[in-house]
Protein backbone atom coordinates (compact mmCIF):
# COMPACT_ATOMS: atom_id res chain seq x y z
CA UNK A 1 0.00 0.00 0.00
CA UNK A 2 2.84 2.57 0.91
CA UNK A 3 4.22 2.23 -2.40
CA UNK A 4 0.62 3.41 -4.18
CA UNK A 5 0.40 5.91 -2.17
CA UNK A 6 4.12 7.33 -2.91
CA UNK A 7 3.43 7.08 -6.87
CA UNK A 8 -0.23 8.73 -6.17
CA UNK A 9 1.75 11.74 -4.18
CA UNK A 10 3.44 12.74 -7.53
CA UNK A 11 0.28 13.35 -9.42
CA UNK A 12 -1.75 15.16 -6.29
CA UNK A 13 -2.21 19.04 -6.90
CA UNK A 14 -1.02 21.66 -3.82
CA UNK A 15 -2.63 24.32 -5.08
CA UNK A 16 -6.33 23.64 -4.80
CA UNK A 17 -8.29 26.07 -2.36
CA UNK A 18 -10.87 24.22 1.00
CA UNK A 19 -14.00 23.58 -0.80
CA UNK A 20 -17.54 21.50 0.46
CA UNK A 21 -20.65 20.73 -0.35
CA UNK A 22 -22.81 23.94 -0.97
CA UNK A 23 -19.71 26.15 -2.29
CA UNK A 24 -20.39 27.77 -5.82
CA UNK A 25 -16.53 27.03 -8.21
CA UNK A 26 -15.38 28.49 -11.39
CA UNK A 27 -13.73 24.72 -12.81
CA UNK A 28 -12.02 25.85 -15.57
CA UNK A 29 -11.40 23.09 -17.92
CA UNK A 30 -8.51 22.28 -20.71
CA UNK A 31 -10.93 21.48 -23.83
CA UNK A 32 -9.17 20.58 -26.70
CA UNK A 33 -10.37 21.32 -30.30
CA UNK A 34 -8.60 19.63 -33.18
CA UNK A 35 -5.17 20.20 -32.53
CA UNK A 36 -5.24 23.70 -30.66
CA UNK A 37 -6.16 23.85 -26.87
CA UNK A 38 -8.19 26.39 -24.78
CA UNK A 39 -9.58 26.86 -21.43
CA UNK A 40 -13.14 26.77 -20.71
CA UNK A 41 -15.06 27.95 -17.60
CA UNK A 42 -17.58 26.03 -15.77
CA UNK A 43 -19.71 27.43 -12.65
CA UNK A 44 -21.93 25.91 -10.53
CA UNK A 45 -22.84 24.88 -7.47
CA UNK A 46 -20.99 21.98 -5.49
CA UNK A 47 -23.46 19.38 -5.05
CA UNK A 48 -21.17 16.45 -4.01
CA UNK A 49 -17.83 15.27 -2.89
CA UNK A 50 -16.78 11.87 -3.48
CA UNK A 51 -13.40 9.98 -2.91
CA UNK A 52 -10.05 10.72 -1.19
CA UNK A 53 -6.73 11.23 -3.05
CA UNK A 54 -6.24 11.00 -6.14
CA UNK A 55 -9.87 9.61 -6.71
CA UNK A 56 -11.30 12.95 -5.78
CA UNK A 57 -13.96 14.02 -7.50
CA UNK A 58 -16.65 16.81 -7.16
CA UNK A 59 -20.68 17.15 -9.14
CA UNK A 60 -20.70 20.27 -10.14
CA UNK A 61 -24.33 21.72 -11.31
CA UNK A 62 -25.51 24.53 -13.13
CA UNK A 63 -28.29 26.13 -14.73
CA UNK A 64 -27.63 26.91 -18.68
CA UNK A 65 -30.43 28.12 -20.85
CA UNK A 66 -33.49 26.66 -18.06
CA UNK A 67 -31.74 22.91 -17.74
CA UNK A 68 -29.85 21.76 -15.35
CA UNK A 69 -26.38 20.65 -16.22
CA UNK A 70 -24.43 18.13 -14.23
CA UNK A 71 -20.43 17.46 -14.93
CA UNK A 72 -18.26 15.32 -12.59
CA UNK A 73 -14.48 16.73 -11.97
CA UNK A 74 -11.64 14.57 -11.01
CA UNK A 75 -10.09 16.87 -9.00
CA UNK A 76 -6.69 15.98 -9.50
CA UNK A 77 -7.04 15.36 -13.40
CA UNK A 78 -4.90 17.08 -15.63
CA UNK A 79 -7.71 18.71 -17.75
CA UNK A 80 -8.47 20.43 -14.36
CA UNK A 81 -7.20 23.66 -14.95
CA UNK A 82 -7.66 25.70 -11.73
CA UNK A 83 -10.67 25.84 -9.33
CA UNK A 84 -11.49 28.90 -7.83
CA UNK A 85 -14.03 29.12 -4.95
CA UNK A 86 -16.49 31.93 -5.36
CA UNK A 87 -19.02 32.16 -2.70
CA UNK A 88 -19.15 29.43 0.20
CA UNK A 89 -22.53 27.81 0.83
CA UNK A 90 -24.16 27.06 4.43
CA UNK A 91 -25.50 23.74 4.04
CA UNK A 92 -25.73 20.93 6.45
CA UNK A 93 -25.59 18.12 4.42
CA UNK A 94 -23.21 16.54 2.22
CA UNK A 95 -24.89 15.42 -1.03
CA UNK A 96 -27.35 17.70 -1.81
CA UNK A 97 -29.04 15.98 -5.14
CA UNK A 98 -32.07 17.60 -3.80
CA UNK A 99 -31.23 20.38 -5.66
CA UNK A 100 -31.74 18.82 -8.34
CA UNK A 101 -35.74 19.18 -8.07
CA UNK A 102 -35.55 22.30 -7.31
CA UNK A 103 -36.16 25.61 -9.40
CA UNK A 104 -35.49 29.18 -8.64
CA UNK A 105 -35.53 30.65 -4.56
CA UNK A 106 -36.46 27.31 -3.13
CA UNK A 107 -33.02 25.99 -5.15
CA UNK A 108 -30.77 29.16 -3.38
CA UNK A 109 -28.28 28.30 -0.70
CA UNK A 110 -27.45 30.80 1.82
CA UNK A 111 -23.57 32.04 2.07
CA UNK A 112 -22.19 31.20 4.61
CA UNK A 113 -20.66 34.04 6.53
CA UNK A 114 -17.28 32.66 8.36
Amino acid sequence: MDLIENIEKEYLKEDLPEFKSGDTVKVNVKVSEGNRERIQTFEGVIIAVNGVGINKTITVRKLSFGVGVERIFPVHAPIVDSLEVVRKGKVRRSKLYYLRDRVGKSAKIKEDRN
